[in-house]
């Protein structure tokens, strides 16, 4: 099949292939205007000129992709499809197990073998038929909030290759934003989604904890989807947000209607919308991030939110308590290594680990008891709002070498300040683009709910995305 994409509403004549949302994909696989073969060959040849910039992708394996778009495009053919989206091409991060493939964990470190099973959201994603195009890159051991890694290549942002597309799920950030199929998926422990979705300006949900059920589950952890548009990562919760037993918090079973994410900009009329511009702790918001947070926040005004500027609640205690607790923790997991492997850890992860040696039992009761702190002042704080607002982070991407903005690993976590809370919290918290600086880098805008409002958080994102000034082009290659 090589039809016309021209036979595809609403897109024009020159789009191309690789632009298309799920959404326009499924739509045109259904009418067979458009096949998964040619879409994922499309693709693949798309990032064959983006990959030798942003080295996003760890397994990329076109023949498997290939096969897989042909299963798919036979199933079309026999009005047997997965689901609506199968055939869409798209990637998932290496740390969510895949059977058969290794997982390194973004480190030299770890000894590669292969995974038994797949985890939950590849296990969904794979039974709704998505082509698997490649797994997606990150740092070691997801401790840092860029692409820097013992083990893969130096991952880069398409909006500027000079600059990180943050992490921990580095390359699925990049991935997105440069067009590796409409589909992919992180996680996220502190704002390991968020952050790169807001340095890559994309979209991404990091729902309520055990609403997408993970494997192995740790507190706060939560996968995600990270895609282009509002309504791709909705289409994606249809198949992700499913119970699996395999996780000890995995919420019970619930009938949502994710179709309904777009309520238009009428949601917005008469919510009470908490604006937190200042975190509380860490680094100082940026002039530029503060601006187009504050244009986003009267874009809401306008469309008839109340909004209210919000005191910070969290404290550099808190802040300061959970990195040591995650020192510790690392520490302890570095120390189990053989000396040989434990060498071959960042050296920058290996000082941060090592800095907590001579905490003792009290000190890490106290850093521990910080989670609990956090996440009781993050609730009393939003109780009072349907919605909270602020930046993703309080400055935009980065130099792509350096393993986090202060390149200090004794003042690491500096950034996750607005972040790092809804984890703890339980709550469900997007990151949107909401605007650019002066070189063209994106903005994002955290957009937070009350827990288990996943839905809820969609349908403001998706009014927000409507009524938002109109974005950039998407960066393309560069030329060869």
């Amino acid at each position: 099949m090589n039809r016309a994409v021209t036979a595809l509403p609403p897109t024009g004549p020159a789009t191309q292939l690789h632009e298309l949302s799920a959404r326009e994909l499924s739509e045109a696989y259904r009418q067979g205007a458009l096949s998964p073969v040619e879409v994922t060959r499309a693709v693949l040849d798309h990032v064959s000129r983006w990959e030798p910039h942003l080295q996003a992708t760890w397994l990329l394996r076109p023949d498997d992709a290939m096969a897989q778009a042909r299963a798919s495009e036979a199933r079309w053919q026999a009005g047997t499809p997965l689901s609506p989206f199968d055939g869409v091409p798209g990637t998932i991060k290496e740390n969510i197990a895949t059977r058969g493939d290794p997982m390194p964990a973004g480190t030299a470190a770890v000894e590669l073998i292969p995974a038994t099973a797949d985890a939950p959201p590849a296990a969904r994603l794979k039974d709704a038929g998505m082509v698997l195009l490649a797994k997606t890159t990150m740092p070691d051991y997801g401790m840092l909030s860029s692409g820097l890694s013992s083990f893969h290549a130096l991952a880069r942002n398409p909006w500027d290759v000079s600059r990180t597309p943050g992490g921990s799920s580095a390359g699925a950030g990049a991935a997105a934003a440069a067009g590796y199929g409409p589909l992919h998926i992180g996680t996220d422990i502190g704002g390991s989604l968020r952050l790169p979705a807001g340095w890559c300006g994309i979209f991404t949900l990091k729902p309520s904890l055990g609403r997408i059920p993970i494997d192995p589950p740790y507190m706060g952890r939560a996968a995600g989807p990270m895609t282009r548009t509002v309504g791709d990562s909705a289409w994606m919760m249809r198949a992700l947000a499913q119970p699996d037993t395999r996780d000890s918090m995995s919420l019970p079973a619930q009938d949502i209607a994710w179709d309904d994410f777009d309520q238009g900009p009428g949601k917005l009329r008469g919510l009470r919308i908490g604006l937190l511009l200042d975190a509380g702790c860490g680094l100082p918001v940026e002039s530029e991030v503060l601006a187009a947070v504050q244009r986003a926040a009267a874009l809401m005004e306008s469309a008839g939110a109340q909004v209210e500027v919000m005191r910070p609640f969290m404290t550099q205690s808190m802040l300061d308590g959970m990195d040591h607790f995650w020192r510790m923790r690392s520490h302890i997991d570095l120390q189990a290594l053989p000396a040989e492997r434990r060498e071959r850890v960042l050296p920058y992860i290996r000082a941060w680990a090592d800095s907590a040696a001579g905490m003792g039992g009290a000190d890490v009761f106290r850093a521990f008891s910080q989670f609990h702190a956090t996440r009781v002042a993050a609730v009393k704080a939003c109780s009072a709002f349907d919605y909270v607002i602020s930046p993703t982070a309080p400055m935009p991407a980065f130099a792509a070498e350096l393993p986090s903005p202060t390149n200090d690993p004794l003042h690491p976590l500096e950034h996750i300040g607005f972040t790092v809370p809804y984890n703890m919290s339980e709550q469900p918290a997007a990151s949107i683009n909401c605007g650019y600086t002066r070189e063209g880098l994106p903005i994002g805008l955290q957009i937070a709910g009350q827990r288990f409002d996943d839905l809820g958080v969609l349908q403001v994102s998706r009014a927000f995305e409507l009524i938002r000034d109109p974005a950039r082009p998407w960066p393309v290659p560069p030329a060869a």
